[in-house]
């Protein structure tokens, strides 16, 4: 595959039954982003992180977000400059929800202009952290294709999807 990849987690880094962890693992052009901060998040520190590591990145990659990643993505698009391949968007959060944690500040508003760049939002029906509706949202402003993947809770580890196989292959659409 040899695409350069960007693993962009959210709040408490992804831990080792993540799907995004077991994707690093397997594919050694995977890179997480690593932000200073993973509990206490401030969106434009990890903006700033995110920028910096996309410079350093040898050729346009692909940004595989998760949850306050897809934030943070979504805020480093409205203001950057630079090219990637693609962003694939799992479970955004949404920042307006009582459930929405507290320490993480700076995510609101969520910038809603369209990327230039294709990109897949994935939501659950179920997701405690952001509607359907938000995701639909989200990926209309966007530009996004949406996808809807059913009752898979927040798409983490505690949803029991492995590799998640599924997801992986709505991220290769997005290396061709």
């Amino acid at each position: 595959m040899n695409v350069p990849t960007l693993i962009v987690p959210g709040i408490g880094n992804s831990d080792h039954d993540h799907w995004q962890t077991l994707w690093e693992f397997a594919n050694p052009e995977f890179i997480r982003v690593q932000q200073r901060d993973w509990n206490r998040p401030v969106c434009d520190e990890w903006v700033n992180v995110l920028e910096q590591t996309v410079a350093e990145t040898r050729e346009s990659p692909v940004l595989v977000a998760h949850s306050l990643g897809c934030l943070c993505v979504a805020h480093w698009a409205a203001c950057t400059s630079r090219k990637i391949k693609g962003a694939l968007l799992v479970a955004p959060p949404n920042p307006e929800e009582a459930c929405f944690p507290s320490e993480a500040t700076g995510f609101s508003p969520v910038p809603l202009g369209s990327f230039g760049f294709p990109s897949i939002v994935v939501a659950s029906s179920n997701d405690p952290y952001g509607s359907l509706e938000f995701a639909r949202s989200c990926a209309s402003g966007w530009g996004s294709r949406f996808v809807n993947i059913g009752a898979a809770g927040h798409i983490n580890s505690e949803s029991g999807l492995g590799e998640w196989a599924e997801g992986f292959w709505l991220y290769q659409e997005l290396t061709v």
